[in-house]
């Protein structure tokens, strides 16, 4: 009775979005909103007992994603601890790292052979084998439970592998999936929609279309051939894909990171992305699912102009919930651009431009993760700066990648494409702030220090802070991905490195570099849960003080007092006038590279690539 009671009040208060959403992206379909509204009845009358009693705990505290004790670790199962059942074992670890939120990268089983990393799936009820089993996945779920740790899992909801089961039903003319994906008899229609769409890897997959010769037809594939892009005007499409993430959902999945969201609606003479469409399916999906697991939120994978993302926040003219949670791409960059050119002004700029995002929403703030970088750096942006947008792009594919006169960078030009001069970039964070390059002491150490200012930054803008798997030992670049013939031909492996235990073992001996930076991740965990203000959700602000090379926030929370952070991209001493921080009252050092802050005759004093973070107690 009580779980019907608290489905029908869930009912009552998200039907008015979900049947709005629906609507727009289905028109005329009579009784689809009833339909699925059944699937998700469903869904809960079959949640298990263990989750229903944690959507409960989520519902009184339903911004739990916003505590300040939210600290997330992105890593590969099988890089990190080789199957899904060998993980429990490694949650010692984590929690002593400070970690609540473990986001594993695609399980979910694979097409056989070339798989894009695992995000062409061919099957999305069942775990990669060579990780494990679903059951394993489940048994993970509750050890993360019990320790008040929350399972973040990849969902590819633009395509699927052609293997599928929905593309094989499809192939065969199965009613039950006629229309599930996009085809054309000839190149009238793909060629007039490449005229706008921008190839996503120009030198490997050029082109949005892939001809298969038993259909003699032109599948829409927009990232690789053997990912065949769903159809989602089709409104099975949707349901089938509700009736997957309530299904994974009832296995003790917490958070869905959503991948490929942009390109799920296709519109002729647009880019084919973030059409208003998008938005509707997500919103609806949003609400569905929380009809069944409240307990449960979803992450935009989005990576797009910062103008374009807010929305996915549900950031419109209206709010209307979309996703919780979506990567802060925009500062990923900005960081790498101070670090290289010891400058913070464009990223006070930037960041200052940003679109204020809805107060239910955070970012995933983050240094590194299992991608290249693009450099998203707006012409407006490097103009106000007195920089040349294209120019400072290229200035940062030379420095990290380490062609540019007197980079300590060691990182690897990524879809480099010398028509338009265009790439991006991997390495690990490590590699990129110098440490393969150092033969000194001093080196190693200007090394450590990027990479620890970096990290400094990201835990305390404004959002949940994510660590890629091996930046709190600062593993560096892996050169063996060449030797192994599926990987060698796309060099962000280098960046995705196994889990290197035995340096692990040397994290609590601060003599080694792997005691050095775990020692300073730790230090960011506990000062980050002490401090109510960097609870997400509320103010931020991009100070500026002066000298360039400092990055200057403030935050505040209603249920807090002031924080205000600075971080000296330099690599020598910097002072600066104290009074802009002044005026915000006595703050005393909550975390700092090299010791509380010092203010004399009204200058304050920062150490080369140090940081402070400054609280009202």
């Amino acid at each position: 009775m009580e779980s019907r009671v608290a489905f029908q009040a869930r009912l009552a208060y998200s039907l008015p979005d979900i049947t709005e959403a629906l609507s727009a992206v289905y028109p005329g379909h009579d009784g689809l909103v009833e339909r699925l509204v059944a699937v998700a009845r469903e869904a809960a009358a079959a949640r298990p007992r263990a989750l229903r009693d944690r959507d409960r705990q989520r519902e009184i505290d339903q911004r739990w994603y916003q505590r300040s004790e939210m600290i997330g670790y992105v890593c590969y199962a099988d890089r990190f601890a080789g199957v899904l059942d060998g993980i429990p074992g490694k949650l010692d670890y984590l929690t002593e790292l400070g970690v609540t939120y473990l986001h594993l990268m695609p399980l979910l089983q694979p097409r056989p052979g070339e798989n894009d990393g695992g995000y062409a799936v061919l099957d999305y009820r069942a775990v990669d084998p060579r990780l494990g089993t679903m059951d394993d996945l489940e048994h993970l779920a509750g050890a993360l439970r019990e320790r008040d740790m929350s399972l973040c899992v990849d969902l590819v909801l633009n395509h699927t592998a052609k293997e599928h089961p929905w593309a094989e039903g499809w192939l065969a003319g199965d009613p039950d999936f006629e229309d599930f994906y996009l085809a054309f008899p000839d190149r009238e229609m793909p060629d007039a929609y490449e005229r706008t769409i921008v190839d996503v890897f120009p030198d490997r997959a050029p082109g949005s279309f892939t001809f298969h010769p038993e259909l003699k037809q032109w599948v829409w594939t927009t990232f690789w051939s053997y990912q065949w892009d769903l159809d989602y005007r089709n409104p099975r499409v949707f349901e089938a894909m509700l009736d997957t993430i309530l299904w994974l959902a009832n296995r003790g999945v917490d958070i869905f990171r959503l991948d490929a969201v942009p390109f799920m609606w296709k519109r002729l003479g647009t880019t084919c992305m973030n059409q208003p469409e998008v938005h509707k399916i997500v919103q609806a999906l949003h609400g569905l699912t929380r009809l069944a697991a409240p307990g449960v939120i979803f992450k935009a994978e989005v990576i797009v102009a910062p103008d374009d993302l807010v929305p996915y926040l549900g950031g419109h003219d209206r709010y209307r919930p979309e996703c919780e949670l979506a990567y802060h791409n925009q500062l990923m960059v900005m960081l790498w651009s101070s670090l290289a050119t010891k400058d913070a002004r464009l990223m006070s700029q930037a960041l200052r431009r940003m679109r204020p995002i809805p107060a239910e929403t955070s970012w995933c703030t983050y240094v590194r993760g299992h991608d290249d970088i693009g450099w998203a750096v707006s012409a407006e942006d490097a103009a106000a700066v007195g920089w040349d947008w294209w120019n400072h792009r290229n200035f940062l594919n030379a420095f990290f990648s380490g062609r540019f006169p007197g980079s300590y960078a060691r990182g690897a030009l990524f879809q480099e494409n010398p028509a338009t001069g265009d790439a991006r970039v991997s390495g690990t964070a490590a590699s990129l702030c110098g440490l393969d390059a150092a033969t000194t002491p001093a080196e190693t150490d200007a090394a450590l220090r990027r990479l620890i200012l970096l990290y400094a930054v990201a835990f305390a803008v404004n959002g949940i802070p994510l660590i890629y798997m091996g930046d709190e030992l600062a593993l560096r670049n892996d050169p063996t991905f060449h030797d192994d013939p599926a990987r060698a031909d796309d060099n962000r492996w280098m960046h995705r490195p196994p889990m290197d235990w035995p340096a692990a073992a040397r994290r609590h001996d601060p003599s080694t570099v792997e005691g050095r930076v775990f020692a300073a991740m730790k230090s960011l965990s506990a000062a980050r849960k002490g401090l109510e203000a960097l609870r997400t959700g509320g103010e931020i602000e991009i100070l500026t003080v002066d000298d360039d090379a400092i990055f200057t926030w403030r935050r505040r929370h209603p249920r807090s007092g002031t924080f205000i952070g600075l971080a000296n991209f330099a690599e020598s001493e910097r002072t600066f006038d104290a009074a802009p921080i002044g005026r915000f009252g006595r703050l005393e050092t909550a975390a700092t590279s090299d010791g509380a802050f010092q203010v004399t005759n009204g200058r304050g004093r920062l150490p080369g690539l140090g940081f402070v973070w400054l609280a009202e107690r």
